[in-house]
């Protein structure tokens, strides 16, 4: 037999019943016929999924296992078919995205604050796919990154505004003999192994790979890295130094620099549906993710210390919608 959505559903409505026949009544279905259709799917995956007893039914080690992930996989589902017609929007609920930064958090923590406003959040490595996700209904707005020379591009039906420009730092442990120095010519890390994040669809880190070509030398890549922590332990730990946000935190063992002449930068944006909810709130959207940037700039001292050396203790930059 092979494994179909309605067993998958079936197999967590009897968990969350505990008794087959309740689960039986909620689905529609006889308790004979679920009982046998339990049975198939119990042969089919090659062991018991729930144990009987005299009060109901309780998953098995196996059955924990199968039904973590036929949830996840139930999650996922719904959410691609229920698409633009998401529940989310009729309830009211405004779908923020984003790619993870300090501009992401604190535009959430602020619009959580908000009480006419309910928000669910959703996450994604790719620019261009939260663009994506604008595009075909699935968000109402997002927080988004690209680099000069590697601009997201114009969707109608979408607005967009820049939020601010920030430079690519360097992150090294503490303990690396460059980072007493307050900026590092980034030739001089051209022996160094790198930690980079992988392709986010947008010029990342091919614009990052460029410039050390700039620099006279091709950066010796060990790792290619998704989540913040993993990147921060191999950081920490001296095995690897990273390209950075400049608002990236520090701490006791990661020492954040800028880099020697500035030769990367990084633009954060907000962008909403122009037919959605927030489109009306957009200045205001606009307004407290620069509110959001300004505060992590606050935060990180060695950040503020390079604006203030340049003059510019706003970080923040405005341009027209898009």
């Amino acid at each position: 037999m092979q494994l179909e959505l309605r067993h998958l559903r079936a197999l967590c409505a009897i968990a969350d019943a505990g008794s087959l026949t309740k689960a039986a009544t909620h689905l529609g279905v006889s308790q004979p016929s679920l009982t046998a259709q339990l049975h198939r799917i119990e042969a089919a995956l090659g062991g018991q999924i729930f144990r009987r007893g005299r009060r109901g039914v309780v998953p098995t080690a196996l059955g924990q296992f199968v039904l973590t992930r036929a949830r996840a996989a139930l999650l996922i589902v719904d959410e691609l078919v229920e698409g633009a017609g998401s529940l989310d929007a009729r309830a009211g609920v405004v779908r923020v995205g984003g790619y993870a930064t300090p501009v992401l958090s604190g535009l959430v923590k602020r619009l959580f604050e908000s009480p006419d406003v309910s928000v669910t959040v959703h996450t994604e490595h790719s620019p261009r796919l939260l663009l994506e996700l604008l595009a075909s209904r699935r968000l109402d707005a997002a927080v988004l990154v690209d680099y000069p020379g590697h601009e997201l591009p114009v969707v109608p039906s979408i607005g967009m505004r820049l939020v601010a420009v920030e430079p690519v730092f360097l992150a090294m442990s503490r303990g690396h003999p460059l980072a007493a120095l307050d900026e590092v010519p980034l030739a001089d890390l051209a022996g160094d192994d790198w930690v980079l994040s992988p392709p986010d669809g947008v010029g990342w880190p091919e614009c990052f790979i460029a410039t050390c070509h700039e620099a006279g030398f091709t950066p010796r890549v060990p790792h290619i890295v998704t989540e913040s922590a993993m990147i921060r332990q191999l950081i920490s730990g001296g095995h690897a130094v990273s390209p950075c946000l400049a608002v990236f935190h520090a701490g006791t063992d990661i020492a954040v620099r800028p880099i020697t002449g500035t030769p990367l930068w990084i633009r954060h944006l907000v962008a909403w549906r122009r037919d959605g909810p927030l489109a009306p709130r957009a200045e205001e959207l606009v307004r407290l993710a620069a509110d959001a940037h300004r505060e992590a700039i606050a935060d990180r001292p060695h950040y503020a210390t390079w604006l203030a050396r340049q003059g510019d203790i706003s970080g923040t930059s405005t341009a027209p919608d898009r």
